[in-house]
């Protein structure tokens, strides 16, 4: 159920007047635009402003002390899992993984760990990262769980004008900013209006104005019948495009949440998926105190695969998370870690055993069931001069549903 911001937990103080900060940051902006700006300008400054944006802030946002959990933060069993496929797409480019927007830091961790398990640690592991709160608790979280691998991890602020390997995006995808679009069935015959932000009484709220260009342009070619609101991500399109070019030898591995096209746009899932995150709720008002939710819409996984197709990359595979990870073994990794711990010296089968077991079952099942993260959330996979099958995708690929 989607709360209400009624519903939500009061801000701090603290938190309260930083909100007021961006907000009046933002209603600058406005004006000194003519009283408009683009949503996915708004979503950009919301998220990413200088030590205001959500992103940019000092608030914790992953784990249970933060607004929302991801998979690596559930589970090492995650990132164990991804590592197999990791390992395959190294072993047919280069030792070079890089991560972009490592979160907490966890997934990072993880993964080292395990690729050195495997006997392939990459000599560099690159975290593509712009928020510097979000480098500190990257570095900390790598301190503490893998300070053998110190040497090898850097990070950038950029992407590398061409590299070869892995390169992974974990829940990245979803918090791009993305344009809102309303597809009328008024005159003229099928106006598109681009919905963005303006001001009424110093305050924050949805404005239109008619969509145009590469808007207006991708906005016409999808599936959509009007009347109808949504979203259509060109940064998404982008950044992909752009990795593409870049990429060398190597895959792309990208996970998130969203469906291909012709679901992401069926007349029942109109009024959009642009959702807020805030203190473990899900609500839908992205002006409720700027800066503190996370704000996300669903990835249009067809547009990646075009995006890639389009500058040269093959489709590798896609498939539903769940079947990804158990393509990558990730049952079978949990069984190890039960067998492991049963002979932990102490251990035996106390109570602590058995509550670490009972976690890790749990936190796979969250990524593997359809009720929860596993079919809700998609892997695809976009690569140049990369051998398939890849094993994630060996059973369960749908690509053709693209």
């Amino acid at each position: 159920m989607k709360l209400k911001p009624a519903d939500l937990p009061e801000p701090s103080a603290d938190a309260r007047a930083a909100s007021e900060a961006l907000t009046r940051i933002i209603a600058a902006e406005i004006a000194a635009r003519g009283g408009w700006i683009s949503f996915a300008r708004y979503m950009e400054l919301a998220l990413y402003a200088p030590g205001l944006g959500y992103y940019s802030g000092g608030s914790r946002k992953f784990g249970v002390e933060g607004d929302f959990l991801t998979a690596p933060e559930l589970t090492p069993l995650y990132g164990q899992a991804l590592a197999r496929q990791v390992a395959q797409v190294l072993a047919a480019s280069s030792p070079l993984v890089i991560e972009a927007g490592a979160g907490s830091g966890r997934l990072a961790a993880d993964l080292l760990a395990a690729l050195d398990a495997r006997g392939c640690a990459p000599e560099r592991y690159q975290i593509l990262e712009l928020s510097g709160e979000l480098r500190a608790r990257q570095q900390a979280t790598l301190s503490e769980h893998a300070p053998g691998f110190a040497g090898r991890v850097e990070w950038l602020e950029e992407l590398p004008e061409r590299f070869s390997g892995c390169l992974v995006g974990n829940e990245v995808l979803d918090a791009m900013p993305t344009h809102a679009v309303r597809w009328t069935d008024e005159a003229p015959e099928h106006a598109v209006m681009e919905r963005g932000v303006g001001l009424a009484d110093e305050r924050l709220v949805v404005a239109e104005r008619p969509a145009f260009g590469a808007l207006l342009a991708a906005a016409n070619a999808l599936p959509v019948v009007a009347p109808y609101r949504g979203e259509v991500s060109l940064a998404v399109r982008s950044w992909v495009a752009e990795l593409a070019r870049r990429l060398e030898k190597g895959a792309l591995l990208l996970i998130d949440y969203g469906l291909p096209r012709h679901e992401l746009y069926h007349p029942q899932r109109d009024g959009g998926t642009l959702r807020c995150h805030y203190r473990h709720r899900v609500h839908e008002d992205p002006f409720w105190f700027p800066g503190l939710s996370d704000i996300t819409s669903h990835v249009d996984f067809t547009a990646l695969a075009e995006a890639g197709f389009d500058v040269g990359l093959d489709v590798l595979g896609y498939t539903t998370q769940a079947n990804f990870l158990i393509n990558c073994g990730i049952a079978e990794l949990l069984l190890e870690e039960r067998d492991t711990l049963g002979i932990l010296p102490g251990l035996g089968a106390g109570d602590a055993t058995g509550t670490t077991r009972l976690l890790a079952r749990g936190a796979v099942n969250v990524l593997i069931s359809p009720n929860e993260m596993g079919e809700l959330f998609k892997v695809i996979a976009l690569g140049r001069g990369v051998p398939g099958p890849l094993v994630g995708f060996s059973r369960g690929d749908r690509v053709h549903a693209l």
